[in-house]
């Protein structure tokens, strides 16, 4: 029997496809339109293999669209800068400018999965030195799953979790800034 990515081949001419019983973090991304310009950042980085792969385990808090769209700066412009009469060149400029995308993303993404929504613990981000907490909703009535009863830092809550094969998709009303 011969194997190949989908497909498994028992003769010459007969093939069972595999069946994945979850979609991949990076189908839900794909066909979760409300995240669409956090995912179009993610896919600039090559920390977006992790969406794919079968092997990870990654919880991802992706921002509404919605949301993306009312930050005063946007990712790629990174936080304000003191002196912004600085002049640099388009290299520069662009090599800032992923560096603020991989900082904002990985922001958005715990290296684990899944994760206890409901521990006071905080857990570590994919960018160093930035962990995510969980806060209960103080008007919780203990009903329905965790995270419908907890708010990120900012008061950010959990609109949506869709579970993956390689982890967890969170989609949230707000973004988590990076430390």
């Amino acid at each position: 029997m011969a194997h190949t990515d989908d497909q498994t081949v028992l003769s010459d001419k007969t093939f069972v496809p595999q069946v994945h019983p979850k979609p991949s973090l990076a189908d839900l991304l794909t066909v979760e339109t409300s995240v669409s310009i956090f995912y179009s950042y993610a896919r600039e980085l090559q920390l977006s293999s992790l969406l794919s792969d079968g092997q990870a385990a990654v919880s991802i808090f992706a921002p509404t669209n919605r949301a993306v769209m009312a930050l005063a700066r946007k990712p790629h412009q990174g936080p304000a800068e003191p002196d912004e009469g600085i002049q640099i060149n388009d290299d520069e400029y662009e090599k800032m400018s992923r560096e603020n995308v991989k900082r904002w993303v990985s922001a958005h993404m715990i290296p684990e999965s899944p994760i206890d929504l409901g521990s006071a613990e905080s857990h570590p981000t994919l960018l160093e030195g930035k962990n995510i907490s969980f806060t209960p909703i103080s008007k919780n009535d203990g009903q329905g799953p965790m995270w419908r009863r907890v708010t990120l830092e900012g008061g950010v809550k959990i609109l949506q979790m869709k579970e993956a094969s390689n982890g967890v998709l969170y989609v949230i009303d707000g973004t988590v800034a990076p430390a």
